[in-house]
């Protein structure tokens, strides 16, 4: 019956990606910690579970030479060796899991809150981008975009082993406001070709802490895989901005929950 509910719970988290492009972990860790799965067991299966179903995008977008891989490596060049190190420090300065329990939480409740901004401010985060986009070697951003992007790369790295959140919204959002000129096709897939190997890393750090459940990672991804896909070809029919508040307004209930409570 577990196995059929998480299943289910896969296959709800995998449709509304694909009707809106919202990064799984932001859904399904939350929807985990909800069935009461702990939550460094939630954030690590979370992030095996995102490499996974997130690979496929990868090798598509590289069919179709939509990923700026130079950018690509700059920010795994910072986010990799942070998910690792963070990995260490988990290891090394707590003796088990439940002592770092509450810096996940946190850091959960931070990264929900984060990307339920950015959606909410989205329009006005293009805005601002395109308005970047005139300032082109001239803006304080763009003289230092090679730097900011590696730095936010291990800011990022960092966050997203914690939560497993992020790394989909908010490398989307540093990616629109340091690289205003790219094509939304180039956005989306450059973000993917990182989210890709820092989800990966984040969850093999969370598989050597002993953090991964492969009986729950296999029933999330036998329910999200097909319903992806399906998502994505009924995203078309229905209104994405309304989906997008929505979620925007749980996951900041969700995330101020985790904060404070």
């Amino acid at each position: 019956m577990d196995f059929l509910l998480y299943a289910i719970s896969g296959a709800f988290v995998g449709l509304i990606v694909g009707l809106t492009g919202i990064g799984g972990g932001s859904l399904m860790t939350p929807l985990l910690l909800l069935f009461g799965i702990p939550p460094h067991i939630a954030v690590g299966t979370d992030l095996l579970y995102a490499a996974i179903t997130k690979a496929s995008g990868v090798v598509s977008h590289h069919k179709n030479k939509t990923i700026k891989w130079s950018i690509t490596l700059t920010m795994a060049a910072g986010s990799i060796p942070a998910a690792i190190v963070t990995g260490i420090i988990l290891n090394h300065f707590f003796l088990d899991y439940q002592e770092y329990t509450g810096v996940i939480t946190t850091s959960l409740g931070v990264m929900l809150v984060l990307t339920a901004t950015l959606l909410i401010f989205r329009k006005k985060i293009q805005v601002f981008a395109n308005r970047q986009a005139d300032l082109t070697g001239k803006g304080w951003l763009q003289r230092n975009k090679t730097t900011l992007t590696f730095l936010m790369g291990i800011l990022l790295g960092a966050l997203v082993t914690l939560s497993s959140v992020g790394a989909g919204a908010i490398g989307t959002a540093i990616l629109l406001v340091l690289y205003p000129k790219l094509k939304s096709m180039n956005i989306v897939g450059t973000d993917i070709a990182h989210a890709v190997p820092l989800t990966l890393i984040g969850g093999l750090v969370h598989l050597g802490l002993g953090n991964v459940d492969y009986s729950l990672l296999a029933a999330l991804l036998v329910g999200s895989i097909p319903a992806i896909h399906l998502g994505t070809k009924l995203g078309t029919k229905i209104p994405e901005t309304i989906l997008r508040q929505a979620l925007a307004l749980i996951l900041l209930l969700l995330g101020t929950k985790y904060i404070f409570f």
